[in-house]
């Protein structure tokens, strides 16, 4: 019955805080986005972080802890960095922390040992390991904990002074329309469809000037 399953016994609340500030993961950058994710790779590798990816938009460490004899921690830092505005002369970079935490089990396994000169008589061996067994994962919501890996990370590179507004997001460039060509001009024409003002003296003049202009030799 799913009424007896463990943990539906008690009502579990849980109100994330999220969205109220940004200012904890968010750090504006005077550099360009390249050497933001260098900067952020250098203040992870200074502190003992295993970088296991690193691009000129992201980097991902991870480092482990055992504060106890049975409890393990597993921190996974990544900081993406996003341009600001026109240009590469700014960028935003933006930290986040997952924490997944293991305790040690022991597993016993058991196996059977036959003895060929007694026939089959089989006596059994157990043995006890120890494994990792994953108890929990949380994105790291300590504000001092942000603030410290940012004041490592400004020693190499140099942040935009505080309270200042970040820059517009760069609008993307729409390519610009083929130029038409005398086929795609004729070719409304043909279906029937009105054309504009333009584009029937365009026709006009295409008509005048006879099949074999384009094959005429230019007088000088």
């Amino acid at each position: 019955m799913p009424e007896a399953m463990p943990g539906l016994e008690r009502s579990v609340q849980f109100k994330p805080n999220d969205f109220d500030s940004a200012s904890m993961h968010t750090r504006h950058v005077l550099a360009s986005q390249a050497n933001t994710c260098e900067a952020a790779r250098r203040a992870l590798l200074s502190q003992g972080y295993l970088v296991s990816s690193a691009t000129a938009d992201s980097v991902t460490g991870r480092k482990y802890y055992q504060p106890q004899h049975d409890v393990h921690y597993e921190v996974e830092m990544r900081v993406v960095c996003a341009p600001e505005g026109q240009g590469d002369a700014r960028t935003s970079a933006f930290a986040s922390a997952l924490q997944d935490r293991y305790v040690i089990k022991k597993v016993n396994n058991s196996a059977s040992l036959g003895v060929g000169g007694l026939g089959s008589v089989s006596l059994p061996v157990s043995a006890t390991d120890d494994t990792l067994v994953k108890v929990g994962s949380e994105t790291i919501s300590d504000a001092q904990f942000y603030e410290r890996f940012f004041q490592l990370f400004q020693r190499y590179v140099r942040l935009a002074p505080a309270g200042s507004a970040p820059m517009p997001m760069p609008e993307a460039v729409k390519p610009a329309p083929p130029p038409a060509t005398a086929s795609a001009v004729a070719a409304p024409a043909a279906s029937g469809a009105p054309l504009p003002l333009q584009e029937r003296e365009a026709v006009q003049r295409a008509d005048a000037a006879g099949p074999d202009a384009a094959t005429r030799p230019v007088e000088q």
